[in-house]
């Protein structure tokens, strides 16, 4: 528990509010006040390794949340392309400073003010890093320029991840363990759960909650949708990037629960003792697992992440439908136009491409349907260079395709509205090369571009303006369940029949079905028609 105050204290003020487990002191500066470090739940170190999230221990007195809690642990390989500091994306990663515990159930909040029985809109946001890795501590996740702007209250959480989140031992652990079941999203569970019994204290209305995140946030977003935990927890949503279509089988969660006792050393019978080896050799051993399992086309979910098991996840998320317990939930739901860039940002031979190169890389991922989607996609984009073909194919399958058909499935529920976007303003970052990668469109969604974000997305009037755009619609979603306000283009619902599609630019607009050639190609080939 932090003891001083931090540092520039002279122009700020330190708000108390009483939460259900004891007081906590935040930080005020500049409008908006910020508590960081909040537990939403207990150590999960120990006999709770492996199991549902239980309360934390009320604490006396005032609890200093000046400072972020620890993250997850996990495999520090993750995310080293984002949190190398040479990186242009370097604010996407945790800081030095921020250490790893199994003792990792703490949340942030920004509010424009604490404590002022305000009832304002609540966002919270569910970091990425698929299911293995990230915090909700990164500085482009800082809430305080959305909730300033949006007269929003904002909560970033942390939660189990990997192994120690989605081990499945429900499987072959016996009565002992049959309640070790998608650990990491009932840790979700529980902080929605915290939300509604604390949130109104720091401003904001626990019945206009929103749930949002991009990647693996997307994915955990799409999860909770289709879980009977967490109904009525919250009351709009947003996927970016991370459309969870599916999820785990039991067959495949059971093999890999198996893989990580044998990394182990341990029997089924020794998983008691899995709860108390030092936990970097749990990280080592997911690992080695992840290795064996091989690796994954983006957007399918293999390995530690959550299981359909029939309890805590009923069905998948949105297969072969949407699920009926969020029909009340609306959904705004997109993708990035090039997000294979990021993918690829460290090969170097991905973006100089010859015709025998692009062949062979789209044989790969699409086999014998190759070669006819390479030329459906030159037609739609004559000037399109070899690795740029390639990096919208990679996009389409499956990133776009399944996004769009989350947006569909939801439409054809007939309750609450789907809303479909595409983010197609590319950074100047390497020398534009990376156009617009997966992750980029965060920042705008924050209203965090300029200063954090200099070479990625710069401090420059179209830059600005697209920023407040993106964050507004975000904002008016989280306040009415709608997108449109006072903006044009106005922002129709998705639905088969017409792909209403709001594409972000300097220029945003709304186009019906946009391109229907390659959507049409990959769709073939994912959902055919006979299927």
């Amino acid at each position: 528990m932090a003891s001083s105050a931090p540092k520039d204290a002279s122009a700020q003020t330190y708000p108390i509010v009483e939460t259900i487990h004891g007081k906590v002191r935040g930080v005020a500066a500049d409008g908006v006040s910020s508590f960081k470090g909040i537990p939403y739940g207990a150590s999960t170190a120990g006999r709770n390794r492996f199991m549902p999230p239980v309360a934390p221990t009320p604490w006396p007195g005032v609890r200093d949340a000046f400072s972020y809690g620890p993250s997850a642990p996990q495999n520090p390989s993750s995310m080293r392309g984002l949190v190398d500091p040479k990186s242009a994306f370097a604010a996407y990663g945790d800081a030095d400073s921020i250490i790893e515990s199994e003792d990792c159930l703490v949340l942030n909040v920004w509010t424009p003010a604490a404590d002022d029985s305000s009832a304002r809109p609540v966002m919270v946001w569910l970091h990425g890093g698929g299911f293995q890795a990230s915090s909700g501590s990164p500085p482009i996740y800082d809430g305080s320029n959305l909730a300033r702007r949006g007269d929003v209250v904002v909560v970033s959480v942390n939660h189990r991840l990997g192994a120690l989140g989605y081990t499945f031992f429900a499987g072959i652990g016996g009565n002992d363990f049959s309640e070790s079941r998608n650990a990491g999203m009932l840790d979700l569970v529980a902080a929605l759960d915290w939300v509604r019994g604390n949130i109104a204290k720091f401003g904001g209305d626990p019945r206009r909650v929103t749930i949002f995140g991009e990647s693996g946030g997307g994915q955990k977003v799409s999860t909770l949708m289709a879980m009977p935990a967490a109904k009525d927890l919250f009351h709009r949503a947003v996927v970016q990037s991370g459309p969870g279509l599916k999820m785990n089988k039991l067959s495949h969660a059971n093999q890999v629960a198996e893989m990580l006792l044998a990394e182990l050393g341990l029997s089924r019978g020794q998983i008691r003792e899995a709860q108390s080896v030092p936990v970097e050799r749990i990280v080592a051993a997911q690992a080695a697992v992840q290795i064996k399992l091989g690796a994954r086309v983006p957007g399918f979910v293999q390995g530690f992440s959550p299981v359909v098991d029939g309890v805590t996840l009923p069905r998948h998320p949105f297969d072969p439908d949407a699920p009926d317990v969020s029909a009340g939930v609306p959904l705004i739901v997109g993708y990035n136009r090039t997000e294979m860039t990021l993918f690829a940002a460290g090969d170097a031979k991905a973006f100089s491409l010859d015709e025998e190169g692009l062949h062979r890389r789209a044989g790969r991922l699409l086999d014998e349907h190759a070669d006819r989607v390479i030329e459906i996609f030159r037609k739609e984009n004559p000037g399109a260079s070899p690795s740029e073909l390639m990096f919208l194919i990679g996009t389409e399958y499956p990133m776009a395709a399944w996004s769009r058909k989350i947006a569909e499935r939801k439409a054809a529920l007939g309750g609450a509205s789907a809303y479909m976007y595409r983010f197609d303003w590319e950074t100047p970052v390497a020398g534009g090369r990376m156009k617009s990668p997966h992750a980029l469109e965060i920042p705008f969604v924050f209203n965090n571009v300029g200063p954090l974000t200099a070479r990625l997305a710069p401090d420059k009037p179209e830059v600005l303006a697209l920023a407040h755009s993106m964050s507004d619609r975000w904002i008016t979603f989280a306040r009415t369940g709608d997108p449109n306000a006072d903006q044009a283009p106005r922002w129709t619902p998705y639905t088969a029949a017409e792909r209403a599609t709001m594409v972000f630019n300097r220029e945003s607009r709304v186009e019906q079905d946009p391109n229907q050639a390659e959507r049409e190609a990959i769709d073939n080939i994912l959902f055919p028609p006979n299927a």
